[in-house]
């Protein structure tokens, strides 16, 4: 072990904890080997549904240093998300809890900035660039392969204290650092959320259909959702939160202590038929920082119209 690159990574998990950050990881930038023909063989049989920027930048999602020139380390980091209250009830529309509070995107990328800041008044000049979710960059890959879990049945990053609940973000950086190891999957013989989904997305275990997943249908879609998929929503109107809710691992999540991420007065009143009556000024008024501005309102309308379709009427 070189003492003074632990002292580096040492640092690095110290200053990401200060800023709020749950868990840090480091692993080594290169060729994600074991991934390749993984990705291929989800892109050949078409699970990227519509989302056709899934096709782009292949050498680059399995090769940072083709991302970031130079790059030698990988800085993975998880941001608790778990809200206090959650929001979901079947008699109301829902929408996923990463989107309760401020986008993500900003709010991340502002703690990115100032970990980058502290690391180079610390440690002197470093080049690289900050991720989250924003370029085609495998980052449950690189979380992973840095020993901050392991991939869960329903493909997403699971870790043992706190479950799935985080957003996930990177550091690409030309410092080489001491590397983290990865640890092995404690999924064990569970099915639950492949159980759970009701739309049947989970092709097999570890290999999500993106084509069939309640998100991609409510956000990614932009034509008109499949009448194939009705009756199956359970509500949700912007992304979806079964497979992690019954997740076991999200037994041990903690509420998160980003007040951003507060839901504001207004979404956590509306109720079903002021989601059905949603105008353009309360969309922006209640979404005016949210992630859901991704669907925009059009979009919104449409999830709810199409879940309104299923609905009973009175006579």
């Amino acid at each position: 072990m070189d003492l003074s690159l632990q002292r580096y990574s040492d640092l690095i998990k110290g200053e990401a904890a200060n800023l709020g950050f749950s868990f840090c990881g480091i692993s080594k930038a290169e060729f994600l080997k074991d991934e390749a023909p993984q990705l291929e063989e989800w892109l050949n049989r078409r699970y990227q549904g519509k989302m056709s920027y899934l096709e782009n930048y292949f050498d680059k999602r399995l090769d940072p240093t083709l991302l970031v020139p130079g790059a030698k380390s990988v800085i993975s980091l998880l941001y608790n998300y778990f809200p206090q209250k959650d929001l979901a009830r079947d008699d109301n529309y829902k929408i996923s809890k990463y989107a309760y509070g401020e986008d993500y995107h900003v709010v991340i990328k502002e703690k990115l900035k100032m970990l980058m800041d502290a690391l180079q008044l610390k440690i002197g000049e470093i080049h690289g660039r900050a991720f989250v979710d924003s370029a085609p960059v495998m980052e449950r890959a690189l979380a992973k392969r840095s020993g901050l879990g392991w991939i869960g049945k329903n493909s997403l990053l699971l870790n043992r204290e706190m479950g799935s609940f985080f957003f996930i973000a990177e550091l690409i950086i030309d410092l080489p650092l001491e590397y983290d190891q990865p640890i092995k999957d404690f999924c064990g013989t569970c099915t639950a959320c492949i159980d759970a989904c009701p739309t049947e997305a989970i092709a097999q275990p570890y290999v999500v259909d993106g084509s069939k997943c309640i998100s991609y249908f409510t956000i990614e879609l932009k034509e008109s959702i499949p009448n194939d998929v009705k009756g199956k929503f359970e509500n949700w109107i912007f992304g979806c939160d079964i497979c992690q809710d019954v997740c076991p691992w999200n037994s041990f999540s903690k509420t998160h202590h980003e007040p951003r991420f507060n839901p504001g007065e207004e979404l956590s009143k509306m109720s079903k038929q002021e989601w059905k009556e949603i105008t353009n000024d309360v969309f922006k008024k209640v979404f005016g920082k949210s992630a859901v501005q991704r669907t925009k309102l059009e979009g919104l309308k449409r999830n709810i119209a199409f879940l309104e379709a299923d609905e009973p009427k009175l006579t």
